[in-house]
């Protein structure tokens, strides 16, 4: 039976959207120890009604050896979530990656703290 309640929803999306990042933060750049979620390169994650995913996401650099790849692998980790429909994962430029959309963790991981 669907939950009406929209207390009960908001936490269902939540949990939901807290499993994707987890999934996410599994993928990492095999050129940095840090995983792409903590590097900043998730720009939008989106969950649409019955369980569909949409990740926007971008690259260290257009050149990036591993841009087959990781984008794959992000949503390869999401859609084996369970329960999960659908996954886009689109990738962008703009706009373009810079050191300053990591997180604190990943910045003193690095040694750029």
């Amino acid at each position: 039976m669907e939950s009406t309640n929209p207390a009960e929803s908001t936490t269902q999306v939540e949990n939901l959207r807290d499993k994707v990042v987890q999934a996410i933060k599994q993928v990492y750049d095999p050129e940095i120890p840090v995983d792409v979620y903590e590097l900043g390169l998730i720009y939008e994650i989106t969950l649409y009604p019955v369980n569909n995913v949409y990740v926007q996401m971008t690259l260290t650099s257009p050149n990036c050896p591993s841009a087959e790849y990781i984008p794959s692998e992000v949503k390869d980790k999401i859609q084996q979530i369970q329960g999960i429909n659908n996954v886009e994962v689109e990738v962008t430029f703009d706009p373009p990656y810079s050191q300053d959309m990591m997180s604190e963790a990943a910045k003193l991981e690095l040694g750029f703290l």
